[in-house]
């Protein structure tokens, strides 16, 4: 092939390699506007069934700190004590299913199985959020493992506080019922706002299907606008 032939055709290689890269990049530059042109994204709400709450979650202490006892670690007598015991707990970290919010007297660690079991019910929320035709949200996570200085504090601050609460065993957490992470956007696209009882009575029949099938204890705890969650089992 004499020179100029070979020349030519590598101009035309290089052309048309521009050529299919600025089509494509400006078919998705539009797709994108077209994104941001539909608006937020709206909910759909469909067969939303609320809980009787009171009467499906009423696990009493003692019952729940019977499993904890037997399954749990021993009380732990602060944070650093805590941080050793990396074989027996598990941190909990923010994350796209939850995320810890104000742990005043407790701290983020959990057995092994109990993570598991809030994974489970992030994972399950989430999917059920989507099946309701409700748009995401992630839970709140208001209390987790109390150690002896955290329940000492706390009693001087509440003299009803349980001194032998199932949070010292590492096996329970508390999840807000009214307070929830929204999920801000898809691809530029805002979501629009879920209500709060909406999303609580998508977590009631997460949690009572989950407790159904004997993975945990739940009571409803009116005061603390919380269900208090402690899992049954070692995994």
């Amino acid at each position: 092939m004499k020179p100029k032939s070979v020349v030519l055709l590598a101009g035309i290689v290089v052309l048309s390699g521009l050529a299919l890269y600025t089509f494509f990049n400006v078919r998705s530059c539009v797709r994108e506007k077209r994104w941001l042109a539909l608006g937020p994204i709206e909910n759909h709400p469909v067969r939303i069934y609320d809980v009787k709450y009171a009467r499906e979650f009423n696990d009493m202490n003692d019952v729940q700190l019977n499993v904890a006892q037997a399954i749990g670690v021993p009380p732990v007598k602060d944070r650093e004590e805590a941080e050793k015991m990396k074989d027996k707990l598990v941190l909990l970290e923010d994350c796209d299913l939850y995320e810890i919010r104000e742990l005043t007297h407790s701290i983020p660690y959990l057995v092994p199985s109990a993570k598991d079991l809030l994974d489970l019910i992030g994972r399950n929320f989430q999917d059920s959020l989507s099946s309701h035709g409700l748009n995401p949200n992630k839970l709140v996570i208001t209390s987790v493992l109390r150690t002896e200085a955290d329940v000492a504090a706390l009693r001087k601050r509440n003299t009803n506080a349980s001194e032998n609460s199932t949070h010292r065993y590492g096996t329970t957490f508390d999840l807000s019922y009214w307070r929830y992470v929204k999920v801000e956007e898809l691809r530029g696209r805002p979501y629009e706002d879920v209500p709060p009882e909406y999303l609580r009575a998508v977590l009631g029949q997460v949690l009572r299907d989950i407790h159904n099938k004997g993975l945990c204890y739940v009571k409803y705890e009116r005061k603390q606008n919380c269900f208090h969650v402690t899992v049954r089992s070692k995994g």
